[in-house]
């Protein structure tokens, strides 16, 4: 998948958004970060990875007792979501500032691992995805929420029309869900549409990659 995003689009945009992005999207993709946090299926002592987690849109819907550890590029999201944390209490997440695509986290360390509304952003999703099978054990659940292109007419022209503008914009207005699972390899347990008009999608994928031996 070619790289035609930067890290400085993507911060630069965040950086706009920040102050406002609860109020402008907080509602709008709200059903989708409840559906990813519901299909997690938690158990005692799993450990979840939410990968761009942004303002903590998602913080309410995780159980007390689940430990979260959220990381995201933006410090300027990062600390919309501090302060949210603070407000409401929340001890059991963890943040941290950190590039998707080169996560400072051991092999196998997580049960789960989310990645909402983040593939078209990151400059490179197939690095992105290759970490997150990386630090998700064998077996465990990857969730990857996203807008992906549009079959329509109408809503496929209107991607194609942003498609020069997206490194101003900061996300990929048009981006084929079927390339995407399969440069990644997924193995695709479900797909389901969420929010407005089911523009999005939800794909859950079983993570079966033992991490490569470093010796």
């Amino acid at each position: 998948m070619e790289m035609d995003m930067d890290e400085s689009a993507v911060i630069n945009s965040y950086k706009r958004l920040a102050g406002s992005y609860d109020k402008i999207f907080g509602r709008i993709f709200e059903h989708g970060r409840k559906q990813v946090v519901e299909k997690m299926g938690f158990q005692d002592q799993d450990r979840v990875l939410e990968v761009g987690i942004g303002t903590g849109l998602a913080m309410d819907h995780y159980p007390p007792n689940t430990s979260v550890y959220g990381i995201d590029i933006s410090p300027h999201m990062l600390a919309v979501a501090r302060r949210n944390m603070a407000q409401k209490g929340r001890q059991n997440i963890k943040l941290a500032l950190m590039d998707a695509q080169r996560l400072c986290f051991p092999d196998n360390f997580f049960n789960k691992v989310s990645a909402m509304y983040v593939a078209t952003v990151v400059p490179d999703p197939c690095l992105m995805m290759q970490e997150i099978k990386r630090v998700c054990a064998p077996g465990g659940d990857i969730f990857v929420l996203n807008h992906f292109s549009s079959p329509h007419v109408l809503p496929g022209l209107l991607e194609s029309m942003l498609t020069p503008l997206q490194r101003i914009i900061g996300f990929r207005p048009r981006f084929s869900m079927q390339r995407f699972i399969a440069d990644n390899c997924l193995e695709v347990v479900e797909t389901e549409p969420v929010n407005l008009m089911g523009y999005w999608t939800l794909i859950h994928a079983r993570n079966r990659e033992a991490a490569a031996s470093s010796s």
